[in-house]
C-alpha cells in the first residue's frame, strides 16, 4: 500500500469551499482505499488530507482523471500553500485490508 498525509493552507475563510471541492470527485478513483479530508481544529484555514492507495502507481494515475483535474483547477485559487506532505506505507487498520 501507499499513503500520503498532507496539510493544505487555504486562503483566509476558504477552508469549507476547498473541502467541498476536494470531496466532490473522490468516489471513482481506481486503487484508492481511503481519502479523508479533515479540518484542523486549531487552524481555521487548514485542511489535512489523508490518503491510502493500493500502490503509488494508482495514486499517480489518479492525478490524470478528469474529475481530479477539474477539482485541481477549481480549487487552485483557494489554496494559499502546502505546509506538509508525508508519504507513508499503510499496514492496515479499520477500513483497510492488511497489506
Amino acid at each position: 500500500m501507499y499513503g500520503l498525509i498532507g496539510k493544505i493552507r487555504t486562503q483566509p475563510g476558504q477552508r469549507a469551499a476547498l473541502a467541498a471541492i476536494l470531496l466532490e470527485g473522490t468516489a471513482a478513483m481506481p486503487g484508492c482505499l481511503s481519502y479523508v479530508v479533515a479540518e484542523d481544529p486549531a487552524d481555521a484555514d487548514a485542511l489535512w488530507i489523508t490518503e491510502a492507495w493500493d500502490s503509488a502507481t494508482s495514486h499517480q494515475a489518479s492525478l490524470a482523471l478528469p474529475a481530479v483535474q477539474a477539482a485541481i483547477a477549481k480549487g487552485r485559487l483557494l489554496i494559499a500553500g502546502f505546509e506538509s506532505r508525508v508519504e507513508t506505507r499503510p499496514l492496515g487498520g479499520h477500513g483497510l485490508a492488511a497489506a
